[in-house]
Order: C-alpha cells, then sequence, then structure tokens
C-alpha cells in the first residue's frame, strides 16, 4: 500500500510542501538555520516537521563529519611534519603533504556533493507531497517525531 494511502494519514497541503521543500533546499545555502527555523515554525504540521527535521539531522551529521576531517587534517598533517622532522633548515616538504591537501579536499568535496544530492532529490520528493526518507536519517526522524512511516502516529 502506498505511503500516501495508509490509514490516519494525511495528504499534504501545497503550504506544507513548500515548507518541506524549502527545509530541503534552504540547507544547501542555510546550512543547518534553515531547517531548524521551518522545523519550529512549522512543528504543527507532521509533514513539514519530517522533511525538516530530516533535513536538520543531515545537517548535523555533516558538521560532525566535516570536524571529524578538519581535526584529523591537522593531525595527519604535525604527526607527517614531525616524522619527517628535517635535520636542516631548507630541507624540501615531506612528499606526503602533497597528497594529503588534496586527499582531504577530495573527500570533503565529495561529501558536500551528497549533501546537494541528497537536499535536491528529497525536495523534489517533497515537493510532490512524498514521504521520503533518507536512507539511514529517514527513520530516525520519524522516531524522534514518533511517527511511522507515511506520517502516521504511534
Amino acid at each position: 500500500m502506498p505511503e500516501s494511502l495508509q490509514p490516519g494519514a494525511s495528504q499534504p497541503t501545497q503550504d506544507e510542501r513548500t515548507m518541506a521543500l524549502l527545509a530541503h533546499m534552504l540547507q544547501i545555502v542555510a546550512w543547518w538555520i534553515a531547517p531548524l527555523v521551518i522545523f519550529l515554525i512549522r512543528r504543527e504540521s507532521r509533514f513539514t516537521a519530517f522533511h525538516a527535521l530530516q533535513a536538520l539531522v543531515l545537517q548535523a551529521v555533516y558538521l560532525v563529519l566535516m570536524g571529524v576531517g578538519v581535526v584529523s587534517f591537522f593531525a595527519t598533517f604535525f604527526l607527517v611534519m614531525m616524522a619527517h622532522a628535517p635535520a636542516a633548515r631548507n630541507a624540501p616538504a615531506p612528499p606526503a603533504l602533497f597528497l594529503l591537501g588534496p586527499l582531504f579536499w577530495l573527500g570533503a568535496m565529495g561529501l558536500w556533493v551528497a549533501v546537494l544530492t541528497i537536499a535536491v532529490v528529497y525536495g523534489i520528493k517533497a515537493g510532490r507531497g512524498e514521504w521520503a526518507e533518507y536512507p539511514v536519517l529517514g527513520p530516525i526522524a520519524l522516531k524522534m517525531l514518533k511517527l511511522r512511516p507515511g506520517g502516521v502516529p504511534l
């Protein structure tokens, strides 16, 4: 049975669909702030709250992963520098440093492209009125809102 036709599920209004779409799309430029504001002002709408909470959780995970990436970048940088401490003052930099920067940059850009893709795809689905769940984070958002798939209250 399609999620929108489950007992207890209701079709979202155009306003709810627009706000859910904005929660996904605005996270691209406003990070976690836009989904948080939409979640707080539209909490009474299960549909909008669900989509805004998914975007908010995605941004929290993104923030944590970027923080871990930055800390690991600097830790690796300093470990490489300590391991290759030159005896002479004018010694060349270790070759590992020339690989380290681009690798971490590619990882950060790959993560950003993943967030961008998820935001666009699920923003389109929210605009259509679908109760689309992010692969791992969707069930977490449903559990936080005490909802079943399709927006049916527990």
